[in-house]
């Protein structure tokens, strides 16, 4: 799975690949039609200059269709490219950029992408922003829901609905289990007849397009080895729950998946998690090495994490299941 001949990953582990550097250069190396998703969350088209790295609105949109071009290419026919866009604000004004919509247009107009569906993610959790027009002003609401853009290759992605389904909800289970005291089927005003299969347990609800995920997370090993190591983690995690959804509904055990801006690699983590194999380009050292602490095992030693820190930022190839057989050995003996 090597993206270039000559280019160690950072890191590996039993499903997947870390690489330093500019995911255009790395994914251009991958076969064509070799890839069943790609899942990311580039950085935003923000006007506040982010540690991350982030453009000007205007370059924004150009830049990120330079890196969706090669994705087209190295898309399987039924593969699916899945984008975390957060909102902004135009440069000194409370009005709304569209950059993310000007992005969805031109994938579809220029690049040949279909619009499979689009989504919503709500962070119930996120902080009142921006805090020019939120806090002091108060002169708009706090901006908590990010689109989420399922694009694919042609007009029949593999997806399975029956891999995401939501929990029923009380009244629904009651239903389930007695249909005939709680409904009765009739004819809607739109002339469609639900018939007695509304009451039949599918296992599960159909999710809809609108996704309800706190971004909470305060502990787990990623930050626990960032803090072990002295340095942040990094400022725009998105919550594992977000690329778990895409990554069951839109691939199987044992298909690739990619992310091009790997950030901490959760994308990564999640697919490991789910048997998918995975590479993740990303193009700060620092980001990758700290990321690598998302596939140490429970009871890894403040020394081992500083050590594998230290090898991926000084250039070396390390192998994640050597520290993961160590961990094992140490609680067997």
């Amino acid at each position: 799975m090597l993206p270039k001949k000559n280019q160690p990953p950072a890191y590996f582990t039993r499903h997947g690949e870390t690489f330093i550097g500019d995911s255009r250069d790395l994914l251009a190396a991958q076969p064509d039609g070799s890839v069943n998703l790609v899942m990311t969350s580039p950085p935003f088209a923000l006007q506040r200059q982010k540690e991350y790295g982030n453009l000007a609105e205007r370059e924004y949109v150009d830049w990120f269709l330079g890196f969706a071009k090669i994705v087209h290419q190295k898309l399987r026919d039924d593969g699916s490219f899945v984008v975390d866009f957060g909102g902004a604000y135009m440069k000194g004004t409370p009005t709304r950029s569209l950059y993310n919509f000007r992005v969805l247009i031109r994938m579809i107009d220029e690049l040949g992408f279909h619009l499979a569906e689009e989504f919503y993610w709500f962070n119930p959790s996120k902080l009142p922003s921006p805090i020019e027009w939120v806090n002091k002003r108060k002169i708009r609401v706090k901006d908590s829901v990010n689109t989420v853009w399922w694009f694919s290759k042609t007009e029949w992605p593999k997806a399975d609905v029956t891999k995401v389904l939501a929990p029923y909800s009380e009244r629904m289970k009651k239903l389930i289990e007695d249909p005939e005291k709680f409904y009765t089927p009739k004819m809607r005003p739109s002339g469609h007849d639900i018939g007695k299969s509304f009451g039949k347990d599918n296992g599960g609800a159909i999710p809809p397009n609108l996704i309800q995920i706190p971004n909470t997370e305060s502990n787990g090993l990623y930050l626990a080895g960032c803090k072990t190591v002295g340095i942040k983690g990094h400022p725009a995690r998105f919550p594992a729950k977000l690329p778990e959804f895409f990554v069951k509904m839109l691939t199987d055990p044992g298909d690739l998946v990619v992310d091009i801006f790997g950030g901490s690699n959760t994308t990564g983590q999640v697919s490991e998690a789910e048997g998918r194999r995975w590479l993740t380009f990303e193009a700060l050292p620092e980001y990758v090495a700290a990321s690598s602490f998302r596939f140490l095992p429970k009871g890894t030693t403040p020394e081992s994490m500083k050590d594998v820190y230290n090898q991926i930022v000084s250039g070396k190839s390390v192998d994640l299941e050597h520290y993961r057989a160590q961990a094992e050995l140490s609680l067997t003996s």
